[in-house]
């Protein structure tokens, strides 16, 4: 190939199909493909389609399709490399300087596919012949007629050591053409070259263009080993970035929608042959990056159908783990894994299509096979194992370069981990956490009551508004002790006094209609010191926790850590946890909230306060009413850090407009910024 094929990938990723072919074919959008008459054939309704996300065009008619190369080598008979030139030139590419030795390479690549197209007629003839008895015999074995000898180009590598080179000699091709062609070996001392391959039965291998490229072959003998080998590595073949039968599969993946992967020839002859015609396999290896390409440029989600036993098990967990850098949204895998002992061959032939069909229908997607991989068959009844399947599942998950599918895989596992372990596990900074405690969530009803106090305090100020301050239109009276007159002519109450942070809080600190930065970081600071008298109400509330919103980074800090902690299991009791603090460099941030917490309590007289701050000491009933009030906390802040941009909105707009609603609305958001701490 004169091109590499990443520069090829660049020139096609660069080039707007739909508008390429809509030069010569009036399309009409439908969603995301583009329909319209077919060029190659004549029809009167559309069968014709285009997509740039696939980057292709076919025809449902007559059967033509391809990239953008192929459109235009087929409607202006363009050479190959002359359609690289038009796109390159149009997308901006820069092409590499064709040289003379470009040219020697190029022609000398010719004349290899020359050579191993007559290699495969060659083996497809013995295959007839008396010699070819024994593997016409292990063919008829796998169910395996002349009909599919044809269609697969099967053959047969005859016994001896130099027959397929004396019949290339035959035909004037040079004996270096033919190693350089991968059909022999170079000899060693005085013995001269001889074939690569001998007394097996061939499997022809094609590229994307459907050119024979290389061979696959299985041994006869019982004894010889390997049972299977490919082709070696030559210039126009590498086994890694080819599937077999990808050729002729691709076009019905491309009608269907989806492309199945087996393990090996026979598998994918067996599939094809009982009706599922876009089934191909990789050549002898583990499933490649490359290989993984060309299966997401026919179909969003290959359904790799892998066999039932531990090999097939271990390949499927290594495609899992291949895929994982490279997932993006709607581009994943599937699994279809077959019963232990059988193959797509076996299962067909003892149960039928059905069968199969059934399950590729039920395939397991990739996030379902990650948790299988990581859970099947193990135990998970000590806090050290569930500590280490949570970091195994993060581990999995960091190759993943898609934010938006890495948050929706961490998300999925961590339901998996509650609804299946009882673990309460959840998702924070980009990872997966747990907490084992036994002790139910708060439930609805305590929401409601932490919440309660907000709504209670608007109620009251929009009573208040619409009862006593809001007085009807008036005229001549430039305002009183109620309110002002507006030019409008209505009255409207002053604004009510501002709920005043509660005493303690952080010097020079505005009692304002809106809360600034300084209150939301009391309110910050209430959070964490009510953690810090009752730390027990992390293992179950630590969802509220990671989703609050924080403006102060050292509170951010502490909450990372405190979140970490309830996921290693560690025991949350006051004075282990204060200890766990200072050593991890948090002694002043501990000290500060602690002094908060002792003059918040000593200014507040408050013996309700006192009484639940030792009932948490004691791990009593009135731990659950710090609980609560911890959440009435956590409620506000959030509804406070929520609140601020409307709130000045709201303001600048009653500025502006002085009316009624704008009025209304301002004061909304405004008694709703700071409440009252109970």
């Amino acid at each position: 190939m004169r091109y590499g094929e990443g520069l090829l990938e660049e020139i096609l990723r660069r080039t707007d199909l739909v508008q390429l072919v809509g030069r010569r074919v009036k399309l009409e959008r439908r969603g995301r493909i583009f329909w319209g008459l077919c060029p190659f054939h004549k029809e009167k309704s559309p069968s014709f389609k285009v997509e740039n996300e696939r980057r292709n065009y076919k025809c449902f008619g007559c059967g033509l399709g391809g990239d953008a190369f192929r459109w235009l080598t087929e409607t202006e008979g363009l050479s190959f490399p002359e359609a690289v030139q038009r796109l390159a030139g149009e997308a901006g590419v820069d092409l590499p300087q064709w040289t003379h030795e470009d040219e020697a390479r190029e022609q000398q690549k010719k004349s290899l596919y020359e050579i191993v197209e007559s290699a495969c007629a060659w083996f497809e003839k013995q295959l007839r012949l008396s010699a070819g008895s024994g593997a016409r015999a292990y063919l008829a074995s796998r169910g395996l007629d002349e009909e599919s000898w044809q269609r697969f180009r099967l053959g047969y590598a005859p016994t001896g050591r130099a027959a397929l080179i004396e019949h290339l000699k035959g035909q004037r091709v040079a004996v270096d053409d033919i190693v350089a062609a991968g059909l022999a070996r170079t000899g060693d001392g005085e013995s001269g070259p001889r074939d690569f391959f001998f007394d097996r039965v061939m499997f022809p291998i094609a590229d994307a263009r459907g050119r024979i490229v290389a061979f696959g072959a299985r041994a006869l003998a019982s004894d010889a080993k390997p049972k299977y080998i490919n082709t070696g590595e030559t210039s126009l073949f590498s086994k890694g970035q080819l599937l077999y039968n990808f050729a002729t599969a691709r076009s019905a993946a491309l009608k269907s929608g989806t492309i199945l992967v087996a393990e090996g020839y026979m598998d994918v002859i067996a599939l094809v042959r009982a009706g599922f015609e876009a089934a191909v396999a990789p050549l002898g290896t583990a499933l490649t990056q490359d290989q993984l390409a060309l299966l997401w440029r026919t179909a969003p989600e290959p359904i790799l159908s892998f066999d039932g036993d531990e090999a097939g098990l271990r390949a499927a967990r290594r495609a899992a783990e291949m895929a994982m850098p490279l997932l993006k949204p709607g581009m994943s895998l599937r699994f279809a894994l077959l019963p232990t002992g059988e193959d797509p061959d076996s299962l067909i032939r003892t149960q039928g299509a059905g069968a199969m069909t059934a399950l590729i229908e039920n395939a397991t997607p990739l996030v379902d096979m990650i948790w299988r991989t990581e859970t099947e068959g193990r135990d998970f009844d000590t806090p050290e194992r569930k500590a280490a399947l949570i970091a195994r599942f993060n581990e999995r998950l960091v190759p993943i370069a898609s934010t938006d599918v890495r948050r929706f895989y961490l998300d999925t596992l961590a339901e998996k981990l509650s609804g299946r372990l009882g673990l309460k596990a959840y998702v924070y900074n980009d990872r997966l956490h747990a907490s084992g405690s036994s002790r139910k969530k708060p439930g609805k009803d305590a929401w409601k009551a932490a919440r309660a106090p907000s709504q209670r305090g608007f109620e009251s100020v929009s009573s208040a508004l619409k009862s006593s301050r809001l007085i009807a239109p008036s005229a001549g009276k430039a305002g009183d002790a109620n309110g002002d007159i507006l030019a409008s002519g209505i009255r409207i109450a002053r604004a009510p006094p501002p709920i005043a942070p509660r005493r303690g809080a952080v010097d020079g600190c505005a009692a304002g209609p809106a809360p600034n930065a300084q209150i939301l970081r009391v309110k910050e600071s209430e959070v964490f010191e009510l953690l810090l008298e009752a730390p027990e109400i992390l293992e179950r509330c630590h969802e509220v926790l990671a989703s609050l919103p924080l403006s102060d980074r050292s509170l951010d800090s502490l909450r990372h850590e405190l979140l970490n902690l309830a996921a290693s299991g560690f025991r949350l009791e006051t004075g282990s946890l204060e200890d766990h603090l200072v050593r991890a460099g948090m002694a002043a941030l501990v000290e500060r909230l602690k002094t908060r917490r002792a003059g918040n309590s000593v200014e507040s007289d408050s013996v309700g306060s006192d009484r639940a701050r030792q009932g948490a000491e004691r791990g009593g009933a009135d731990a659950d009413e710090i609980e609560v009030r911890w959440l009435r906390a956590a409620a506000q802040l959030r509804e406070m850090a929520q609140t601020g941009p409307e709130r000045k909105q709201a303001l600048e707009r009653f500025k502006s407009e002085a009316s009624e609603e704008s009025w209304l609305d301002w004061c909304r958001l405004q008694s709703s910024g700071v409440l009252p701490s109970e």
